[in-house]
């Protein structure tokens, strides 16, 4: 019973051996057909799949102003701690009453692994994944990121 299970196994082996050896021996007889990408030669012309994951932006409007309130859901939700906010509390001038807002939205790209947990997290849709993916640099430094830019407000209406 051994014996026969065995020699099962090798002439499946084998079958599946001759299976890929003609498919590799197709691809080398008809050499019109291009199955690789001639990266970076074809940077031009790449097109990415639309689920791709490069890294995490946070949009602004022409104004300047974004969606995120400062919740730190994102950061909740991220698995390793690529993403740290620091809050403040700016002073609502027509009410008087304290809001939160953030200060700084810190995002380590050295650290992530784009899963993704962040985006899905995020109550106001206000970071998204971007299809950027070369991120090689020297200095692991410039891969530490801040996403809301100088200035940036909360979009009016936004809570």
């Amino acid at each position: 019973m051994f014996i026969k299970d065995y020699i099962k196994d090798i002439a499946s082996a084998l079958k599946s051996l001759a299976t890929g050896m003609k498919m590799t021996g197709y691809y080398f007889t008809h050499h019109k057909e291009i199955i690789t990408e001639q990266y970076p030669d074809n940077r031009d012309t790449l097109v990415l799949a639309e689920r791709f994951k490069g890294e995490v932006v946070m949009p602004h409007d022409e104004n300047n102003e974004h969606a995120c309130t400062g919740c730190t859901s994102c950061e909740l939700a991220c698995p390793n701690g690529s993403i740290k906010i620091i809050t403040k509390f700016d002073v609502d001038a027509e009410t008087g009453k304290r809001k939160k807002a953030i200060d700084t939205w810190v995002y380590h790209l050295d650290l992530c692994t784009m899963c993704g947990l962040c985006v899905e997290a995020c109550p106001t849709n206000a970071i998204k994944m971007a299809p950027t993916f070369e991120h090689s640099v020297f200095d692991r430094n410039k891969l530490v990121k801040k996403l809301n830019e100088d200035g940036s407000k909360v979009r009016a209406g936004v809570e």
